[in-house]
């Protein structure tokens, strides 16, 4: 009963995948359909994100699934690093679709051509806007549980997608109701700006990702403090810390007296690495111990905190 209230973290993420590829699926049918029948530029911007969707969606479960796979002997840092990658595909496609949907956008200005019959699309953007919203919800409640990036992109893309939705039934009132054919193409313009600034941010995380962008602040504060507390551990240095995935990695130097055995001084270590690992369930922690007053053989890598 408890693996159901609670369910793993990897079966969670990879569930979050399945429903988002579902998702893009029935809302990229729903609307490609009723844009050949509207005609609508800022229909057609949702169109193009919903296919951008439904091939990030694809990616992200692909990479979920690689991502989670055990280290092997060639991968013995495991397999994360394929969440980063996929955020930045999806990136590309996302910047890519917004800039041919504002170059389609502009040239309907000088057609100044009316919107169809918008009853259609009125309809699948509010379907749209539902099925979205309780995605977004369930994507955010796995990256809690997870940090999965990948589906943190995927839930801030989605996020997104519901006030693009909202924009696209103002834009179709107003285009058909009220007579303002240039309201289309400005929502459909402001619609692509707003996928390819997202973009701009989900390609930032993957970098930062790839690059092994050292965690929070709060989070290495966190670490000093708990490594600290232990009444022999005389100072902490060297602490470096990233992330490849979900998964968490966390090395530091404890400075003890230089009179400890080395069963005691592991002890110790032992110790402080139990209390993180309390903190960070399922952490990667490397800790090296210092004998107090004997200088490093090595020059120290910019240790910001200590």
């Amino acid at each position: 009963m408890s693996e159901l209230a609670h369910p793993h973290p990897g079966a969670l993420a990879r569930f979050a995948t399945y429903a988002s590829v579902s998702v893009a699926t029935i809302l990229l049918l729903a609307k490609g359909w009723t844009y050949l029948h509207s005609g609508s530029v800022a229909l057609l911007s949702s169109v193009a994100d919903s296919a951008l969707d439904l091939l990030a969606s694809g990616l992200n479960l692909m990479a979920v699934r690689y991502a989670l796979s055990p280290a092997d002997e060639q991968h013995r840092f495991g397999h994360g690093k394929a969440e980063p990658l996929s955020a930045l595909a999806q990136a590309a496609f996302m910047a890519g679709s917004g800039v041919l949907v504002i170059v389609q956008a502009v040239s309907r200005f000088h057609a100044d051509a009316p919107v169809g019959d918008v009853t259609g699309g009125v309809a699948v953007m509010s379907l749209s806007i539902v099925l979205t919203t309780v995605l977004v919800v369930f994507q955010r409640y796995v990256v809690a549980r997870t940090e999965s990036l990948a589906i943190g992109a995927d839930a801030m893309h989605y996020a997104g997608d519901v006030l693009m939705n909202l924009s696209v039934i103002a834009a179709l009132l107003l285009s058909s109701r009220f007579g303002l054919t240039w309201a289309d193409p400005v929502f459909g313009i402001a619609i692509s700006i707003f996928v390819v600034v997202s973009a701009a941010i989900i390609a930032r995380r993957g970098i930062d990702a790839l690059m092994d962008r050292e965690l929070p602040i709060s989070d290495r504060e966190q670490i000093l403090a708990i490594a600290k507390q232990h009444p022999k551990v005389r100072h902490v240095h060297e602490l470096r810390t990233r992330a490849s995935g979900a998964q968490k990695f966390v090395q530091m130097h404890l400075v003890m007296d230089q009179g400890l055995s080395l069963l005691e001084a592991h002890r110790i270590s032992d110790d402080v690495e139990k209390a993180i690992d309390a903190l960070y369930p399922g952490a990667d922690i490397i800790i090296h111990e210092d004998p107090d007053d004997i200088a490093e053989f090595h020059p120290p890598v910019g240790d910001a905190l200590h």
